[in-house]
């Protein structure tokens, strides 16, 4: 694109800033910034003095942030200062990228903790795009921004939420619990900044709208929300909805013998345009993994522990993740024992590659289920209070990401360049970050 290099200057609170078409260009389009320029990059007007009625030491701070991409904030700035004048400037992601690097889950460092949010355990915590998060405890579940501030609470009255997943920086769905008596529950769009209720998501069965609960959430590139579901009647699988409108646009019926509604990991596979659904031990007595494919109406794969011998009660499956790349699917026991099950090969046995040797420390005494995530070609797995990360074509154990107190870790999530643990005991949940590279 051709940039102009004229001069622009700025009066802002009184104190006059000068400086380039290129500079500003830095800051993007959907900027402040980038609407002073028209369709072919070029400044307009050029000759003026635009004034901005805004704190003139932050403006500063976040010119020079467009001119050198290094971020260096004087100790009278307050931080929360900083940060609600570059969202006003649209330049909140350009100081997240000078304040942390990208995400490495090998240099992870704990920056922050947040506790005291609500009483209980907590049921799940999810990261959201923009590098906040969400906490459900119970029926509430606690919303917050990037800079770890909490926005209105979410409360269901009562209802149990089961799980909890970020459409955009703006929208969270909630998985919830049915009433009884009150023809309450199912699923439902909030706005992550207010918390009020945007719409509900209906289920539809024989041309009749039922109560349902709703457990695990997946989403797909293709904007659909996959939901495990469970009814009164027959409604028992997994429903579609459109994100944008709201409606069903499709129902997954459980097999005979094959457990759907009750689900504890769902996961989008967008090579394979599949769904993977897990019904894991302890919610059943045995363990169930699928891939459907909703073109068809087909389960395409399928894997279950029924009729395993008895000696391999001890590997009963905790947790799921489909590996993509590697055609296989990674599952983690109570042992943190890794096993991979291979996806070319329908109802395959399970490869363990054991890992109790790394175990150092005691079982809690409140169990906490291990939990996988795959992020960046990096292997996640929690265990009591610390984080595994497994890295290379064999899963080869690089580093552990573990604090001091809190407990056992329940749950943990990663998106917008954090990784984000939730504890049991302490209630209260940690930031992982990765430091920026230093500066040569």
């Amino acid at each position: 694109m051709g940039i102009s290099k004229d001069r622009i200057k700025f009066n802002v609170g009184g104190r006059i800033f000068e400086t380039t078409a290129t500079t500003l260009a830095n800051a993007g389009r959907d900027s402040f910034f980038g609407a002073l320029f028209d369709d072919e990059w070029n400044l307009s007007p050029q000759d003026s003095i635009h004034f901005v009625d805004r704190n003139s030491d932050c403006f500063a701070v976040l010119l020079d942030l467009l001119r050198t991409g290094d971020l260096n904030v004087p100790a009278n700035i307050p931080e929360r200062l900083l940060h609600k004048e570059a969202s006003f400037y649209g330049l909140l992601d350009h100081v997240r990228t000078a304040k942390w690097g990208p995400f490495d889950g090998n240099r992870l460092r704990l920056s922050d903790s947040v506790k005291g949010i609500a009483p209980g355990d907590g049921t799940a915590i999810r990261a959201g795009p923009d590098g906040g998060c969400c906490v459900a405890h119970g029926s509430v579940v606690h919303v917050f921004d990037w800079m770890l501030e909490e926005h209105s609470p979410i409360n269901l009255d009562y209802q149990r939420v089961n799980d909890v997943g970020w459409i955009d920086s703006d929208n969270i769905v909630l998985s919830a619990c049915e009433r009884l008596g009150r023809g309450e529950g199912g699923m439902g769009l909030f706005s992550s900044s207010s918390g009020d209720l945007r719409y509900k998501f209906q289920v539809c069965h024989e041309n009749q709208v039922k109560s349902y609960t709703a457990g695990a959430l997946s989403f797909s590139p293709d904007y659909e929300i996959f939901a495990s579901c469970k009814g009164r009647s027959n409604e028992y699988g997994i429903g579609v909805w459109d994100q944008i409108t709201g409606k069903q646009t499709d129902f997954f019926y459980e097999s005979p013998g094959w457990s759907l509604g009750d689900a504890d990991k769902l996961q989008w596979l967008n090579g394979k345009n599949c769904l993977l659904v897990a019904t894991l031990f302890p919610r059943k007595d045995n363990c169930y993994i699928s891939l459907l494919d909703f073109r068809d109406k087909n389960m395409v794969w399928s894997w279950s522990d029924i009729g395993s011998p008895m000696a391999i009660d001890e590997k009963r499956v905790r947790d799921a993740i489909a590996m993509e790349d590697s055609n296989s699917i990674c599952v983690v026991n109570e042992f943190e024992d890794l096993g991979f099950i291979d996806l070319r090969m329908y109802g395959g046995s399970v490869r363990w590659s054991s890992r109790s040797k790394l175990m150092k420390s005691k079982m809690p005494d409140e169990p906490c289920y291990p939990k996988l995530a795959l992020h960046e070609g990096q292997l996640f797995s929690s265990m009591n209070d610390s984080i595994s990360v497994f890295c290379g074509p064999d899963w080869v154990l690089t580093s552990r990401l573990r604090r001091s107190y809190g407990g056992s870790i329940c749950d943990f999530s990663i998106g917008g360049d954090r990784l984000f643990a939730l504890h049991s005991e302490e209630n209260l949940f940690d930031v992982w970050e990765t430091p920026p590279c230093p500066i040569i």
